[in-house]
């Protein structure tokens, strides 16, 4: 099952995307944007540096849980991960988000 991104509404109105999984599970989550044309051009911007691991920053929170976030060439983060529970978990994160990005649909769950 291939993966797909969906577009959600914060609260404040501000819009989303998941990057999801095919077994459903969110992999990657977007900043806030102001606008649906702004959400999509993220979603693109996904699509486009998911294809080079240099492109992840493997991070650690404070409590010691691994994350990443997937980096712009401009150096601003485009998404972030849920935290692990191991560095081998992040690692797995990251590559799903590489095979999944390039060929995920688009579900907009705000129409």
């Amino acid at each position: 099952m291939a993966g797909k991104f969906e577009i959600s509404k914060r609260k404040n109105g501000e819009f989303q995307f998941n990057l999801k999984a095919g077994n459903g599970q969110v992999i990657l989550t977007s900043e806030g944007y102001s606008s649906r044309d702004a959400c999509n051009n993220g979603i693109e911007s996904v699509r486009r540096h998911a294809k080079s691991i240099t492109h992840f920053d493997k991070k650690t929170a404070k409590d010691g849980s691994p994350y990443f976030a997937l980096m712009a060439s401009n150096g601003q983060s485009i998404g972030k991960s849920e935290m692990y529970r191991s560095i081998a978990s992040r690692d797995k994160g990251i590559d799903s988000v590489m095979r999944n990005a390039g060929t995920a649909k688009i579900a907009d769950l705000t129409s």
